[in-house]
């Protein structure tokens, strides 16, 4: 059910995410952690390695990964191959005609143009323009060549997100947490789906470093009280001495006094005892809920709750919040960054068909992975999605201060990574329009920040054959015979940006990557 169009959850939907509320203390899983005192004694410091990390002055960075399931393909985008470019084997290549292939002014990238009927079997049109969005993002935008080492999509995803276990197997977003995380209620959340949603492998992390995973962002929130939203519920008070009560009688029985040394025991306990009380004096049921007070259909205040502050503007912002997945996740990333409750978030497009949308379909069937049917209007569709939303983030980052004696934003401290599963093959037939693609290594990867060496490529395309080559990751410089795999150097490229420390990891040298 569109809120959009009518404004309303059906009560039953509404009494049943209410009932979230009550459920709190035993499905939040490794979110409870609670808030972290700073790492500075000589056993917290064990734990990360024999070293303090840099912590910039107290001052957080923040990572959005966008999961590009299915496999974006970069010649459909930024590094789009004109046919007057590659020569005698433009009509049975991935080329477009030379005029939906626009230039943009002072830059290296290009963006595309498609006007299709249908999207494959659907019969819904496409019509996208990429040149709005270069246009007004291209400063802060990096493109990265990238070979990979995997076409199946899981694995392929994970390691975008590991650099093919760079660092110990942890992921980009661990890192970030370890780096910037101590202090926050929820360090790492993570909205995607499949590889995207998995956790590293480096079991030495502190537990607060993995992700939180999240599937409903609409939804979720309401579970982030173990009291509010029950009605006739017991007074503060009394729930903190039941708890208490709960607690002792748990530490004396047979279970508690034989387990009691148990990890999995120690953190439950930890969870529930420390972490949860944490979690709602900060009121995050009230500061990340999206969904408006609209009885009797969703009668917030009838039960003791309330809309965002900034529950309003993200609702214009992302109209089909609670129905298209990726909206609500935009949003719910949008208020984790703010309320300093995460530094790293991560959202994306799922295989499942969304409708919705202005004519009727909102995500298609295997998201960009539809290019196994039709490459090019699929194409043109998801980076349309994936681009639209990434916009509407960045303004939302723009508009909020991060410091106002500094007069940052919280967007001049942000990193988005469009993570991509891999490419696409390049071969179709004679002149085709309407073609199918498979997977292939080869491609390329889009980022955007002020803190990256904006309107960059790094690397570079062959119009001959419309593949990538590589890039020298500490000067930049292009490689036309590098065609190896690089997923370190990306994630390498990343973590400098972003300021996190790497000393003693072994990652390449990424200086190309950050802005001078």
């Amino acid at each position: 059910m569109s809120l959009r169009n009518n404004g309303r959850l059906s009560r039953r939907e509404m009494l049943k995410a209410l009932s979230l509320c009550a459920a709190g203390s035993t499905t939040l899983g490794s979110l409870l952690t609670g808030c972290r005192d700073s790492l500075t004694g000589p056993e917290q410091l064990e734990k990360l390695g024999g070293k303090r990390m840099a912590r910039l002055d107290g001052k957080p960075r923040f990572l959005i990964v966008v999961g590009a399931t299915g496999g974006a393909s970069i010649v459909d985008s930024l590094l789009a191959v004109r046919a007057s470019d590659a020569g005698a084997n433009a009509s049975k290549l991935n080329t477009f005609e030379d005029a939906q292939v626009l230039d943009v002014t002072g830059s290296p990238f290009r963006a595309v143009k498609v006007d299709s009927k249908k999207l494959g079997s659907i019969p819904i049109p496409v019509k996208t323009d990429q040149l709005p969005f270069v246009k007004k993002h291209k400063d802060s935008m990096l493109v990265a060549t990238t070979v990979g080492t995997s076409v199946n999509h899981t694995i392929a995803q994970k390691r975008s997100l590991t650099g093919n276990a760079a660092w110990r197997g942890r992921t980009l977003q661990e890192c970030v947490a370890l780096q910037y995380g101590t202090g926050c209620p929820i360090p790492n959340v993570n909205m995607a789906t499949g590889g995207y949603s998995e956790r590293g492998t480096d079991d030495s992390l502190p537990t607060h470093c993995y992700g939180e995973v999240v599937t409903h962002p609409s939804l979720w929130p309401l579970g982030l009280d173990g009291a509010r939203g029950l009605k006739d519920a017991p007074p503060r008070d009394v729930l903190a001495l039941a708890r208490k009560t709960r607690d002792t009688l748990d530490s004396r029985s047979v279970f508690g006094q034989t387990f009691d040394n148990a990890r999995v025991l120690q953190r439950w306990n930890e969870q529930r005892i420390v972490g949860q009380p944490a979690l709602e004096v900060q009121e995050l049921i009230t500061r990340l809920n999206i969904l408006p007070n609209a009885p009797p259909q969703i009668p917030l205040t009838e039960y003791g709750l309330a809309s965002s502050p900034d529950g309003a503007r993200l609702r214009s912002v992302f109209p089909e919040f609670f129905t298209d997945p990726i909206q609500g996740q935009a949003a719910l990333a949008f208020l984790l960054l703010k309320y300093r409750v995460s530094v790293s978030v991560t959202l994306g497009p799922s295989f499942n068909v969304v409708v919705g949308g202005e004519d009727g379909i909102a995500n298609p069937p295997l998201a960009f992975d539809i290019s196994h049917n039709d490459h090019r209007a699929g194409q043109a569709f998801m980076w349309a999605r994936v681009m639209g939303v990434v916009d509407k983030l960045i303004d939302l980052l723009k508009s909020e201060p991060f410091d106002a004696a500094t007069g940052e934003s919280m967007w001049d401290r942000t990193l988005i990574y469009v993570a991509t599963d891999f490419g696409r093959t390049r071969p179709r037939s004679a002149n085709a329009t309407e073609f199918g693609s498979g997977h292939d290594l080869n491609n390329g990867v889009l980022m955007l920040s002020p803190m990256l060496r904006g309107n960059t490529v790094l690397g570079g395309v062959d119009p001959l054959t419309t593949l990538t080559y590589g890039f020298d990751p500490r000067t930049g410089a292009p490689q036309s015979g590098k065609v190896t795999s690089n997923e370190p150097d990306i994630f390498s490229g990343i973590l400098t940006a972003m300021g996190v420390d790497t000393s003693g990891s072994g990652l390449p040298d990424a200086s190309a990557f950050v802005r001078t």
